[in-house]
């Protein structure tokens, strides 16, 4: 099933400047996994080597933060939008 990926800025460097893309899946997890197949090194951005969202990056499936749903093993459905997006600090 199709669901759009959204790319934050910091990481269109690596999807040759795309802001969002479509893939088939049917969890997040699995749609970070067919972006990585698409740009090799993107998930290693995103995900820790246990395969755990990185600390300072929000996964949104629609207005949904994955972290209160069931992670990256949150399920998708055709028309879905799954949202990276990394938080940035300043002062």
């Amino acid at each position: 099933m199709a669901v759009t990926i959204r790319i934050p800025h910091l990481l269109r460097e690596l999807t040759e400047g795309k802001d969002a893309l479509s893939v088939d899946a049917s969890t997040a997890g699995e749609a970070l996994e067919r972006l990585e197949e698409r740009y090799p090194g993107i998930r290693a951005r995103i995900c820790r080597k246990d395969a755990s969202l990185q600390g300072f990056v929000n996964l949104y499936v629609n207005d949904e933060d994955v972290r209160f749903l069931d992670r990256l093993n949150t399920p998708l459905k055709e028309g879905d939008v799954l949202t990276i997006l990394p938080m940035i600090a300043g002062g």
